[in-house]
C-alpha cells in the first residue's frame, strides 16, 4: 500500500526499504568497475591505449548489469555481513563464475574491435573475488572488534575438549562471549595436536587435561564432542571429574535427533552423561501398528514410568490415552503436559485406585481399553518393609488381580505388566510383592484371550523416590551424603530408555512372557555419590560420603533373573525372555483368600505368608543399632 501510494516502482521501493542490502549492493557494483578497471591496468601496466580504453568502457557496461541480475539470482544479498562465512563465500564464486561467462560470451558476440584482451577476462574475476570476499570480511573483523573487542581476556578462563567441527563453532562462540575465554583445546586425534583454530592452540590429549587446567589456570571444561560414540564422551567426562574442573558438555547427536536437546547449546554435565548408556532402537512400525487409532491405558500415569509411557504412546498416534492415577496433583500434571504435546490424541484423566473392582468395571465399560500399561505400584523398599507392608500387598498384588481380571473380563487385547529387578529372589516385601504381581499375570493368562506380558528392569535414574534426587538435595545443604554400604550396587537406566523398551516388549510379545532388560554393568552407589558431589563443583574433602549401614529389606547386589530362570533371545539385542516357573491356578485362589481377610496381619505375619506364597523370598537380615554403629563411617 505504501509503495503503491508513493507511486514508486517496486524494485525501488525494496532498495529503500532494505538500505543495508542496497549499500551492499552498491557497493558490489562499485567493486566490478575497479575490478573491471584494475584488470586493464594490469593488463596495459597502468598505461591503457585509447583504442582499448573505448571497447574496456562498452565491456564494463556490458558487465555490470550482468552481475547485478545473477548476483541477485544466487542470493549474494541474503546473508548479514557480520556473519558472513564460507556459505557466503560459495555464493560470491558462483555469482562471479556464472556472470563472468556471461560477460566473456556477450563481449565476443559484440564483436568490439578492438577486442576485450583475453587477459582481462582471467585478471578481472580475481580482483573482484578479492575485492567482494575481502570486504565482507574486513567488515566483520571490524564488526565484532567493535561489539567484543573490550572482552578479550575478560570472562572464566576454559578448556574445550575437542577440535572438530563443532569444537571450533564453538570457540568462535565463546569468543563473543564476556562470561567464558577459551584457554586451548584437548583432542587425542595426533594430527590437530600443536595445530590453532581461532587463535587457540590444541594443546594435548584429553587426558592430559588435569595437567593443562593447573597450567592454564583453568576451572571449568566443555566438552564438544556431540558425534563421537558415547563411550568416548562418556571417557572425556570421567577425565574431567577427575581433574577436578567443572564440566560441560554440547548435547549428542541422539539428544539432539530425539528433541531432548539444542544443537550447539552447551548444559551442564548430568549424571546420565556419565552412565547413561546408548540409545534404544525402538521398532517404530510395530508399536504403531500396536498403538495407532486404539484407546491405550496407563495406570500410574503420573509416576516416573508412568508419564514417559505416556509421553512416548502419544508419538504413535493413539485414539485415546486414559490416564489412570490415584494422585491427584500428579494426574493433573501429566494431562497438563500432554494436552500440549498431544493436540491429537483424545486424554481421559481418571482418578481412581485400580483396586476398587467396580469403579474399574464402570471405567472399562465407558472407555473399552484395548491396551493397557499397568505401572500403578508402591515400589520404595525401607517404606514398605515396615509398618506399610500389607498396603505393599494389598496395592501390589490385589490391585494387579482387579485389574486383570476386568481386563480379561472385557476382552483387552494386552496387558503389560510393569515389573522390577527386585522381583527376583526377593530380600523385601516390596519385591515379593511385584513378584506375586507376575505370578497373578501368569495365572490369568490361562483363563482367557487377553495376553499377559511382563517388563522386568532396575533403577531408572532422575525416578521420584530414588538416590540421586536424594544425594542432590544432600549436597546442596553442604553434606554429608548418606550412603548406606560402600559396596551396594545397582543396575541403572534412564527414565526414557526404559518407557521405550516396554513398548518394544508390549509389541514383541505373545503372552505369557516375562521381559528381561539388558541392565549393563551395575555401579556402585557410592561412586555415584562421588561423581555427583564433583559434578556439583566440590571436592570430596568438602562434601563427606557417611555410610549409614543397609536399611530394612535392602540387598547389596539386585539380580535380574531367579535361581532356577534361564532366558532366551528375542529380535532385540536389550531385551531377553526368561523362562520363569508355572504357577498352579489354585495358587491364586489362596492368595485371593488371603488378601481378602477382614484381619489385617502384622508386618512380621506378613512376612512368613510371603515366605508361602513366593517360595524364593528370603527375608534380608534386619540390620541392628550396633551393626549401623560398626558401619564405616569414614570420608570416602
Amino acid at each position: 500500500m505504501l509503495a503503491r501510494s508513493l507511486g514508486l516502482p517496486r524494485l525501488l521501493f525494496s532498495l529503500i526499504a532494505h538500505w543495508r542490502q542496497s549499500a551492499v549492493f552498491i557497493a558490489d557494483l562499485l567493486a566490478v568497475v575497479g575490478a573491471w578497471y584494475g584488470a586493464y591496468l594490469l593488463r596495459f601496466n597502468g598505461d591503457i591505449p585509447k583504442e582499448f580504453a573505448a571497447t574496456g568502457i562498452a565491456g564494463c557496461l556490458v558487465a555490470l548489469p550482468i552481475h547485478a541480475i545473477v548476483a541477485r539470482a544466487v542470493g549474494l544479498y541474503r546473508g548479514i555481513w557480520v556473519f558472513a562465512s564460507l556459505p557466503d563465500l560459495t555464493r560470491i564464486l558462483r555469482a562471479i563464475f556464472v556472470s563472468v561467462l556471461l560477460t566473456v560470451v556477450c563481449n565476443v558476440f559484440a564483436g568490439w574491435s578492438p577486442v576485450v584482451p583475453r587477459t582481462v577476462f582471467i585478471l578481472y574475476p580475481i580482483l573482484l573475488l578479492l575485492w567482494m570476499g575481502g570486504s565482507r570480511a574486513a567488515y566483520r573483523t571490524w564488526k565484532e572488534h567493535h561489539r567484543y573487542g573490550d572482552l578479550i581476556a575478560r570472562g572464566q578462563p576454559v578448556i574445550v575438549i575437542g577440535a572438530g567441527r563443532a569444537g571450533a563453532n564453538l570457540v568462535g562462540e565463546l569468543s563473543r562471549s564476556a562470561e567464558w575465554r577459551v584457554v586451548g583445546l584437548l583432542d587425542d586425534d595426533p594430527k590437530k595436536i600443536g595445530r590453532e583454530i581461532s587463535g587457540n592452540k590444541v594443546c594435548g590429549e584429553i587426558k592430559e587435561l588435569a595437567a593443562w587446567a593447573h597450567r592454564l589456570k583453568a576451572r571449568h571444561a566443555i566438552i564438544a564432542m556431540p558425534s563421537m560414540s558415547r563411550q568416548v564422551r562418556q571417557r572425556a567426562a570421567a577425565e574431567c571429574l577427575k581433574a577436578g574442573v567443572r564440566v560441560m558438555t554440547l548435547p549428542s547427536i541422539e539428544d539432539v535427533m530425539r528433541g531432548g536437546a539444542e544443537a550447539g547449546r552447551f548444559r551442564e554435565l548430568s549424571l546420565n552423561d556419565l552412565i547413561g548408556r546408548a540409545p534404544v532402537e525402538v521398532d517404530d512400525a510395530s508399536v504403531r501398528q500396536m498403538v495407532f487409532g486404539r484407546t491405550v491405558m496407563v495406570t500410574g500415569a503420573g509416576g516416573s514410568i508412568g508419564s514417559e509411557l505416556c509421553r512416548q504412546l502419544v508419538r504413535f498416534g493413539p485414539a485415546q490415552l486414559i490416564l489412570v492415577e490415584m494422585s491427584e496433583f500428579a494426574l493433573y500434571t501429566i494431562h497438563e503436559e500432554l494436552r500440549e504435546r498431544a493436540d491429537d490424541v483424545a486424554l481421559i484423566p481418571i482418578a481412581g485406585d485400580v483396586r476398587d473392582g467396580m469403579w474399574l468395571e464402570a471405567v472399562f465399560r465407558q472407555q473399552s481399553p484395548s491396551i493397557v500399561f499397568h505401572a500403578a505400584a508402591y515400589k520404595h523398599v525401607p517404606l514398605m518393609e515396615e509398618r506399610n507392608a500389607w498396603q505393599a500387598v494389598r496395592n501390589n498384588v490385589y490391585g494387579t488381580y482387579k485389574l486383570a481380571a476386568v481386563c480379561v473380563s472385557s476382552r483387552v487385547e494386552r496387558f503389560v505388566l510393569v515389573s522390577t529387578d527386585k522381583a527376583v529372589n526377593p530380600t523385601n516385601v516390596m519385591g515379593a510383592s511385584k513378584r506375586m504381581a507376575e505370578m497373578v499375570c501368569q495365572v490369568m493368562q490361562q483363563g482367557g484371550a487377553t495376553r499377559f506380558e511382563i517388563v522386568r528392569f532396575g533403577n531408572v535414574l532422575g525416578s521420584a523416590g530414588s538416590v540421586i534426587p536424594k544425594f542432590q538435595e544432600q549436597i546442596a545443604r553442604g553434606g554429608p551424603v548418606t550412603v548406606t554400604h560402600p559396596e551396594i550396587t545397582r543396575y541403572f537406566m534412564s527414565i526414557p530408555e526404559a518407557a521405550q523398551l516396554v513398548l518394544e516388549a508390549a509389541a514383541a510379545g505373545n503372552g505369557n512372557n516375562v521381559f528381561v532388560m539388558d541392565m549393563g554393568e551395575p555401579v556402585k552407589i557410592a561412586d555415584m555419590a562421588r561423581d555427583l558431589i564433583r559434578l556439583s563443583g566440590y571436592l570430596e574433602d568438602q562434601i563427606r560420603i557417611v555410610f549409614t549401614g543397609l536399611r530394612p529389606g535392602e540387598k547389596l547386589y539386585e539380580e535380574l533373573l531367579a535361581d532356577q530362570e534361564e532366558t532366551l533371545p528375542t529380535h532385540h539385542p536389550k531385551l531377553r525372555i526368561a523362562r520363569a516357573r508355572d504357577v498352579e491356578a489354585e495358587w491364586l485362589d489362596e492368595v485371593l483368600a488371603w488378601l481378602t481377610q477382614r484381619s489385617i496381619p502384622s508386618d512380621d505375619q506378613i512376612r512368613r505368608d510371603l515366605r508361602r506364597w513366593v517360595p524364593e523370598y528370603e527375608p534380608a537380615v534386619r540390620p541392628t543399632l550396633s551393626l549401623v554403629a560398626r558401619a564405616p563411617r569414614t570420608v570416602a
